[in-house]
């Protein structure tokens, strides 16, 4: 190790946190090869009579949860897929009904992020003017975080019967995903102050109360692209601007990426407006129970186990897609 590798904290973080994955991912394989022995010797001893069939299948359970797993990590070869992601929810138009769902799938990804045993850290959060959720954006951080997440990006779609309709009739709401990934000091993003356009306001809580009484919250403009963060989280300004610079710098990285990929558009113009026939994915409570993405058709008809968190499924086949145009 170099003499001066601890003199830059943020460097030394990034290449500790790589040794970490490739040590990870060395203890799956080497996982992988010890069942596939433990197997080889579970068969033997069912052909004397020694081992059930119970053991058996426990253990071809386990060892096809270390396959899905490694498996997984092929196919997560970018250079950003292994980085801490930014993910921002927004409902789309119809008030109360689509501000509830938009609410609705932040609990949904905070289950899977429990599941996943990742951190989650919310940056801004507006709430709805009766329920739900007007916007929320949080970090979260874990390995493969933004990799993981990336499949989850656009326009996701509700049936249900509303419980804000007093004559219950069936509602379509409609929400918006964006994620990106979380850059570090490794990654070049310069910014010219003289592109930025920095506002404060008071931050607001449930109910129009003030969370503090200064202009404390912070939203920075990136007037070239049109690109906004905002960040009202902290009691601080300082720190709140701080958060949105982050915030920033993720958004324009992922405008880059976006255009390395011959997109030549920025992300907000990537994504299709939040409305009928740009969903890629619908969530069906009634007249029958189904989640469907509809960009790998993969269906799973327990839409409560989705809503708690379970959409790994969804997420697997889409990066499996992803393979499969290239």
């Amino acid at each position: 190790m170099a003499a001066d590798f601890w003199n830059n904290n943020n460097r030394a973080s990034s290449v500790l946190k790589r040794i970490s994955l490739i040590e990870k991912e060395l203890e799956l394989w080497q996982d992988l090869k010890r069942r596939h022995g433990d197997l080889e010797v579970l068969f033997e001893f069912a052909e004397s009579g020694e081992a059930s069939e119970t053991d058996i299948t426990v253990e071809l359970s386990e060892y096809e949860a270390d396959i899905n797993e490694i498996e997984l990590k092929l196919k997560l070869g970018s250079e950003q897929d292994s980085s801490n992601a930014i993910l921002s929810i927004h409902p789309g138009a119809g008030g109360t009904e689509s501000q509830d769902w938009a609410d609705m799938l932040y609990r949904l990804y905070s289950r899977w992020i429990e599941r996943k045993k990742f951190k989650k850290i919310i940056i801004d959060y507006q709430p709805g003017d009766e329920a739900g959720l007007k916007d929320i954006t949080m970090e979260i951080h874990g390995d493969y975080a933004y990799g993981l997440l990336k499949a989850e990006a656009g326009v996701h779609r509700l049936v249900r019967i509303s419980p804000f309709d007093a004559n219950n009739r069936r509602h379509t709401s409609f929400a918006s995903v964006f994620v990106y990934p979380l850059t570090d000091d490794e990654i070049e993003i310069e910014l010219n102050p003289a592109d930025l356009r920095i506002d404060t306001y008071r931050a607001s809580g449930a109910g129009g109360q003030h969370v503090n009484r200064t202009d404390s919250a912070v939203r920075i403009t990136h007037i070239p692209t049109g690109t906004v963060a905002q960040c009202q989280n902290e009691r601080s300004q300082h720190k709140n601007k701080a958060q949105a610079l982050k915030v920033l710098k993720a958004r324009l990285l992922q405008i880059e990426l976006d255009k390395e990929k011959e997109a030549n558009k920025e992300l907000e113009d990537q994504k299709l407006d939040i409305g009928w026939g740009s969903q890629i994915r619908s969530y069906v409570f009634h007249p029958y129970n189904m989640v469907k993405d509809h960009r790998t058709k993969v269906e799973i008809g327990n839409v409560q186990a989705v809503m708690d968190g379970d959409i790994d499924k969804f997420i697997h086949a889409w990066l499996l897609q992803q393979i499969d145009n290239k």
